[in-house]
């Protein structure tokens, strides 16, 4: 399959044509392709939320895959715009998988599986509709139907890609969890669902080991009682009682079609971080995804069929899931299964070159690492494909764009995104044909009513403020899990200094916890968490800001500062850090990291000291621990961190012993 762009794709995007559909469709005037090309789309996006939505519908054509088409009005799309439980295309049926089997007569591979060492498997999308209904003829042989969960722990490998949709195309509801988990994490997880059905694979390699997870299988299928059906994808012991994926694939299927179901049923849960307490289950829809992952992956990506996508993820993180939106646009995907690491930090840029990649997504943390490690990865490899680079997981360091320009590929986009697990998306990220910054985040995304609000509720431009969201968007959660009332849901996201008291809006807004500022050019800088923020004096500084200053340092690996409240007013403002190989924290070392911070951001955020650390801790989807660790640092009694959420709980022992030898 060629991956080469046509001189008329180049000068014509999938947003291009959109801008001009809705244009057409709604008589709004042309959206030119022009400086206030995308301000003009994205300020029309939300304000007509309905309108907006429904030109995503039909755009996609996606009357094609319903039980009936789409009725008229605004409130077809949209018949109750309150949040939460706002109601998206009431009565409307369909299925996520179908839009996917539309591509089933494109050629070559649909899915390709890559392991460390290197072993390359694929799925062409001419097999793709009988692998899916084989699997899903067995699953239904076992009982499975609409409302039922079928889980799986298993690594990033492409028959999770088939076992997701052979769940989802029976009405189904899918949860995944990575093998890094020890069983007794991933059943606080998947055991919060009592899965009928359970997908696991022997094991896979890692940092140049081979990681036997079959043991810890079998141990985490006895944790389910309610499992009918264990499917195993590799050897397993001879005692088992497992079903072989390969049997299972080949089930004769029968007529099959996938279900259609209502707009908001179940597709996958997934769960939150879990750091503290338990790990909260979030229920998103069919409808709402496929309309979401379309309008993220076609219109702000690019994405069609002459593309290679390929981000680097595991099944316990909601990239995955974003992953698999590839499909929808007619994409290959590129699932790996191993460290981004291994053998060295080429080992994800070989895989781009061999695969021919055309949008990489990976984290700051790899690309950092590649940059430390001294990479060429534009002069050792031909990346003459690639034309998106995306980073998530936390915040781009303006450096770090820059070293992508020098190193991999001059005036190679990239598109550093910033949302969540909570609407297994994106809110604001780069988008074809919007110019990029250093360090910012290009646009709001379409259908995104994204602000920055004062303590006051007052929009601000130019300044720091808290990321609100103030209109629904369809892949907002349709519940938690085990939340009758709604509740936890409303605690998670509406329960805020706005809600009631003179400052409320007069609609609830969805709070999702960072520090943001809006550029007069409506672009995004992301300042990390605000319940993690530094808060010196008076000036509010999120910690991504110190971050970028410090890890640009060579000798630092890694950052982590926390802003500790202690008695009587005082404020304890550490800053620990791992290093490079080779490198020692000296004298002249701190001073250099305090000299960057005083010069380069404020000399009120320089650290009150800086200590060398045995590691930095994280959740297993790679998010710093600062708020837990700040509570653990202030000598708070009540923090309770789930050890298997964490990827090194010894850690946090470590810094435990910190807290209680500070002197305040």
């Amino acid at each position: 399959m060629s991956t080469s762009r046509t001189a008329e794709q180049v000068t014509s995007t999938q947003m291009d044509r959109f801008g001009r559909f809705v244009a057409e469709r709604f008589e709004t005037g042309r959206f030119e392709t022009d400086t206030d090309y995308y301000g003009d789309l994205w300020s029309w996006s939300v304000e007509h939320p309905a309108r907006f939505w429904r030109a995503v519908w039909e755009f996609f054509d996606l009357d094609a895959l319903a039980a009936e088409p789409l009725g008229p009005g605004d409130e077809a799309v949209l018949a109750d715009d309150r949040m939460p439980g706002a109601v998206w295309f009431p009565g409307m049926r369909l299925n996520y998988v179908d839009q996917i089997l539309r591509h089933a007569a494109l050629p070559g591979a649909a899915i390709v599986g890559i392991d460390e060492a290197g072993d390359r498997s694929e799925i062409a999308w001419a097999e793709l509709p009988a692998q899916v209904a084989g699997l899903a003829a067995t699953l239904r042989a076992r009982g499975v139907g609409s409302g039922d969960v079928v889980a799986a722990y298993l690594p990033d490998i492409p028959e999770a890609v088939i076992a997701f949709l052979a769940t989802a195309s029976l009405g189904a509801i899918w949860s995944g969890c990575g093998q890094d988990y020890a069983p007794q994490g991933a059943a606080g997880r998947l055991g919060q669902l009592a899965p009928k059905v359970l997908f696991t694979a022997a094991g896979y390699r890692y940092n140049g080991k081979v990681v036997d997870k079959r043991a810890d299988s079998a141990e985490l299928a006895g944790l389910l009682p309610d499992l009918v059906a264990h499917i195993t994808i590799g050897a397993t012991e001879e005692s088992s009682s497992a079903l072989d994926y390969a049997d299972a694939v080949t089930s004769d299927p029968g007529d099959f079609h996938p279900v259609k179901v209502p707009f908001d049923h179940p597709l996958w849960v997934l769960f939150s971080s879990g750091t503290t307490g338990r790990p909260k289950g979030i229920v998103h829809g069919h409808g709402g995804v496929l309309l979401e992952h379309l309008k993220a992956g076609a219109l702000h990506g690019d994405l069609s069929a002459d593309d290679v996508f390929f981000w680097q993820t595991a099944l316990s993180w909601m990239m995955w899931n974003y992953q698999v939106a590839g499909l929808l646009c007619g994409s290959r995907i590129v699932c790996y299964s191993g460290s981004p690491l291994y053998p060295d930090a080429d080992r994800l840029w070989q895989v781009v070159d061999d695969e021919h990649v055309t949008y990489f997504g990976t984290s700051p943390g790899q690309l950092q690492a590649s940059r430390k490690a001294g990479l060429e990865p534009g002069r050792r490899h031909d990346l003459g494909r690639l034309r998106t680079l995306g980073s998530t997981g936390s915040s781009l360091a303006a450096d770090l764009f820059t070293w992508v320009d020098d190193h991999v590929g001059s005036g190679l986009p990239i598109s550093s995104i910033s949302g969540g697990t909570d609407i297994v998306s994106a809110f604001a990220g780069g988008s074809t044909g919007v110019p990029v910054v250093p360090g910012e985040l290009s646009v709001r995304y379409l259908g995104v009513a994204l602000e920055s609000w004062s303590p006051d509720a007052r929009p601000l431009v130019g300044e720091v403020g808290e990321l609100v969201v103030t209109a629904p968007m369809p892949s907002m959660p349709v519940s938690f899990w085990d939340d009758p009332d709604g509740a936890r849901y409303r605690a998670a996201y509406f329960a805020h200094e706005w809600e009631g008291g003179a400052s409320n809006p007069e609609r609830p807004v969805w709070r999702h916890g960072d520090w943001v500022t809006v550029t007069e050019r409506g672009s995004l800088v992301i300042h990390g968490r605000s319940d993690a923020t530094l808060n010196r004096h008076g000036i509010r500084m999120g910690s991504a800001d110190i971050y970028e200053v410090v890890e640009a340092l060579d000798e630092i690996a890694e950052a982590f500062v926390l802003g500790v409240d202690g008695p009587d007013g005082a404020y304890w403002m550490p800053l620990f850090v791992t290093l490079v190989p080779g490198a020692t924290l000296d004298d002249a070392l701190i001073g250099r990291i305090a000299g960057a911070v005083r010069d380069r951001l404020s000399k009120r955020h320089v650290p009150d000291e800086v200590i060398e650390a045995p590691g930095i801790p994280h959740t297993r989807t790679g998010k710093k621990l600062e708020v837990p660790v700040t509570a653990i640092l202030a000598g708070r009694s009540e923090v309770n961190i789930d050890p298997k959420a964490v990827d090194d709980y010894a850690l946090i022992n470590w810094y435990a012993e910190q807290g209680r030898a500070h002197r305040w």
